[in-house]
């Protein structure tokens, strides 16, 4: 498909990453190795993802007019993102998320305020959805999200849930998602059948007996399950399981290989990639990202870019 554009709806951040030998103690100080800043978000880190992978890709975040926003802003204009912003002339910030990376193991712990101190956003722009092939929700700016992705549901147009954690009154968004990639941490509300101790197979069924026909369900550096089809959209389900292969170097950092593999997943069904075949090309992208510092560390890899691009 050449003429494939994605639309990535949710949270943007401004990130503040230490790589530390271990994490510190309570009432302890520890010396960073190293500093860096930048963009992140989950929405935002697939919309640049999608972008390096040689997809037209548009974020609709909230950004505001702050001096966060514009390093924010900037950095995704780079990164070849088409940012339209909602939160545009309000005296408003991206949330800062701070991040602390272990060295050797590349594990991250991050702490963050996410959306919860988003201004109220404007209404979108009639003609957004025009020309997208796929729209990527995180789950943040969740009524913006809600109205957005029935708009996409009724135009016929994809649409694909990032599931980093369940959000109070989400349930309303995946009665419009068609697909949806969640997390481990992603765990159900009991009135939704969610019981804290759900095997895979119970949360993919829980998951898909809401609307997506077809749900996946990720866990670190463990096997990928996914569910295709079920008897509420009168196919029969198809149960899968998908190996994490190992790295092919030492593992650096962790952060953001999750939004990678959304965006890799969503730039794929956005060109026209069957579900599992775009799973496990976003699963193949995702592990080689934490050779690399950063979420998007991997793209001053020449030849993976060029192997996994996405491109005409």
């Amino acid at each position: 498909m050449t003429d494939a554009r994605l639309l990535c709806c949710g949270l943007t951040t401004w990130d503040i990453v230490q790589v530390v030998d271990r994490l510190p103690a309570p009432d302890e100080k520890v010396q960073a190795l190293e500093l860096r800043s930048g963009v992140g978000g989950p929405a935002a880190n697939a919309a640049r993802t999608a972008a390096a992978l040689g997809i037209p890709t548009t974020l609709v975040t909230a950004l505001g007019s702050g001096a966060v926003a514009e390093l924010a802003r900037a950095d995704l204009i780079v990164a070849g993102v088409e940012v339209v912003d909602l939160a545009a002339g309000f005296e408003a910030s991206p949330a800062i998320s701070t991040v602390l990376v272990t060295r050797g193991t590349g594990q991250r712990a991050v702490v963050s305020t996410n959306a919860v101190a988003a201004p109220e956003l404007s209404q979108p722009p009639e003609h957004l959805l025009a020309g997208a092939t796929a729209v990527l929700f995180d789950g943040h700016h969740l009524d913006l999200a809600i109205r957005l992705a029935h708009d996409a549901h009724e135009a016929g147009i994809v649409t694909v849930l990032d599931g980093g954690s369940w959000k109070v009154g989400e349930e309303a968004l995946l009665d419009a998602i068609q697909l949806a990639v969640v997390s481990a941490d992603f765990v159900l509300p009991a009135f939704l059948g969610g019981r804290g101790i759900d095997t895979p197979d119970d949360v993919l069924r829980r998951i898909a007996a809401r609307g997506p026909s077809f749900v996946a369900r990720t866990a670190g550096a463990g096997p990928v399950y996914y569910l295709h089809g079920s008897a509420a959209h009168g196919q029969p389900a198809l149960l899968g399981r998908i190996p994490v292969t190992a790295p092919p170097g030492p593992i650096v950092d962790t952060l953001g290989a999750g939004d990678v593999l959304h965006g890799a997943f969503a730039a794929a069904i956005a060109v026209g990639r069957s579900p599992e075949d775009a799973l496990g090309y976003a699963m193949e992208l995702a592990t080689a990202s934490v050779g690399h510092p950063g979420a998007l560390g991997w793209t001053t890899d020449a030849a993976l870019l060029a192997r996994v691009s996405l491109r005409p």
